[in-house]
């Protein structure tokens, strides 16, 4: 794979629609390393092992590190409230799908890349941050700030900021009214499932 670009990683960042022990983190920082260092052993892995293969180590840190439900929810917006119950969940399983599978896919190689956690944590409302970067063998830093919340479940990410101040949530939220707006749930749906499965072929070993 290429070191990882900014400029690629952007591009990741804004095409998303949008480990992890048993025991709850003692610190915010902790599911931030936990993530790290589960990306980084799935870049170690490389397009050598099986995209399966890959997806498998990153499903228990993703479903650890990020509260999807939440996400989700702040994703969809006030349209959230209407939903059915099953349409939530038959939302969440291709959320979860889509956004696993983008790791797997934008992280599927490695070439030195260093992962950073950057200052101490800050307190912003209820919630804290915590800044990291991506640190290539070339070229420049890419930032990454990840809020999260304290729950029951521990320490869990929210949102992500690229560059401190672009929201996943937001700019994913947008993507999502547009999607609800024309066809509903069974549409966006139909689309995740659709963009996870052109990833996967995608990064799949030759």
């Amino acid at each position: 794979m290429m070191p990882l670009r900014r400029r690629s990683f952007l591009g990741f960042f804004l095409a998303l629609p949008i480990m992890a022990s048993a025991a709850e983190p003692a610190t915010p920082d902790a599911p931030i390393q936990a993530l790290n260092d589960g990306l980084l052993a799935a870049m170690k892995a490389g397009t050598e092992a099986a995209f399966s293969r890959r997806y498998e180590m990153l499903a228990p840190v993703i479903d650890r590190v990020f509260d999807l439900p939440t996400i989700l929810r702040n994703c969809v917006g006030p349209r959230w409230s209407g939903l059915a119950e099953t349409e939530r969940q038959t939302l969440l399983k291709a959320f979860r799908h889509f956004t696993i599978v983008s790791y797997v896919a934008n992280f599927s190689g490695y070439a030195g890349e260093k992962f950073e956690l950057v200052g101490a944590p800050r307190a912003a409302s209820t919630e804290m941050v915590i800044q990291t970067r991506i640190v290539p063998a070339e070229g420049d830093p890419a930032r990454l700030d990840y809020v999260l919340r304290h729950d029951d479940a521990g320490w869990r990410v929210v949102d992500v900021l690229l560059d401190g101040n672009i929201s996943r949530v937001a700019v994913t939220r947008s993507d999502f009214r547009a999607m609800l707006s024309e066809g509903g749930v069974a549409a966006l749906v139909a689309s995740l499932e659709r963009k996870a499965a052109e990833l996967a072929a995608d990064h799949a070993p030759t």
